[in-house]
């Protein structure tokens, strides 16, 4: 069941809300003594969580099928650095981190259990009672949590602005529909955008020529610390083509070192041209707003977007301090 993308949360007595995970999606069914973990691209999930494989076979119910979140708890939050830290081809480091940082299964709906064959076709208003008959009997695994859910419009908007530290947002469904696996007819997804001033530290060139000549293709965002030191903390490649000769020759004037003097850029990516690979330092002297939905772990988590050029703003006045705000306890919610 997928989640169609919307900019507000929709309203009506047709809809259920619920917070939005910053996880790894995925169908978790056992059938006797065999465990399934399943992500949404089809990629078998149960060798990089064998603590989730042995909480499942725990629980007293042997035959069910639960569609949820798994996540990896990170002080007050949920960190998806680590979760990424999973996804490991040596089965000794899963291991260990399995034991150090385990992961928790966060369960927001029931698609099968051994009475119940062909709970997917019921309405979602069917199957969430069900869930949480389920959930008081079996789930009481510390790895396995209840994901809530409710129909209160006000609620919903209490989660989206207070997202973050392990929720990026709300995602909303249809209680009057049935499962719908394979189309985003029945779930939508609303993320809370947010804007930062950043530092353009950096760039890179484009792979591709414009008029023969090299251009930009990303610019790479720095943010101060307390030390004063200038932090790489992501980039934006989200530049018109048209705007390209003449930011690159604004770009140009500015090449000097060292650019990051803290955390710099990292190093080429497989996917990355001889070209692209390289990046020029800048003095730090520009300054522009971008658009971003979520930043852990001292970066953006995702491209961003330009918002506006701040010749108003010091470079100096671009910290990490903006980015700091009020979120939800994620565990609370689990409560």
């Amino acid at each position: 069941m997928e989640a169609r993308s919307v900019e507000a949360i929709p309203r009506g007595k047709e809809w259920q809300y619920e917070p939005k995970w910053d996880g790894f999606r995925c169908l978790l069914a056992r059938s006797g003594s065999n465990v399934d973990l399943r992500s949404k691209s089809g990629e078998d999930l149960a060798r990089y969580f064998p603590e989730i494989v042995a909480a499942a076979l725990s629980l007293k119910a042997d035959r069910f099928t639960l569609d949820g979140e798994i996540v990896v708890p990170h002080g007050k939050g949920f960190s998806f650095d680590a979760l990424l830290q999973r996804i490991h081809p040596a089965a000794s480091r899963v291991k260990k981190l399995s034991q150090d940082t385990p992961a928790l299964y966060l369960v927001f709906d029931l698609l099968e259990t051994a009475k119940e064959k062909q709970l997917a076709g019921k309405s979602l208003s069917e199957r969430r009672p069900l869930l949480e008959a389920f959930a008081k009997d079996h789930l009481k695994n510390s790895l396995f949590h209840l994901s809530p859910a409710t129909t209160s419009y006000a609620t919903a908007q209490k989660w989206l602005a207070q997202s973050g530290g392990g929720s990026d947002g709300v995602i909303a469904k249809r209680i009057d529909l049935p499962y719908q696996a394979g189309t985003r007819e029945g779930m939508q997804k609303i993320k809370k955008f947010r804007s930062a001033d950043c530092v353009v530290g950096g760039f890179r060139y484009a792979s591709n020529k414009i008029g023969g000549r090299n251009v930009v293709g990303s610019l790479l965002l720095g943010l101060y610390d307390d030390n004063g030191l200038l932090h790489h903390v992501g980039f934006t490649s989200a530049i018109k083509a048209q705007e390209k000769p003449a930011l690159t020759d604004r770009l140009e004037a500015l090449i000097g070192e060292p650019g990051f003097t803290g955390n710099a850029p990292g190093g080429p990516s497989r996917w990355s041209t001889e070209r692209s690979a390289k990046w020029c330092p800048l003095k730090p002297k520009l300054v522009i707003e971008v658009c971003y939905d979520h930043f852990s772990g001292e970066r953006f988590r995702h491209g961003t977007s330009i918002l506006r050029w701040r010749p108003d703003k010091a470079p100096r006045q671009c910290t990490f301090e903006q980015l700091m705000q009020k979120v939800a306890d994620p565990m609370k919610l689990l409560k």
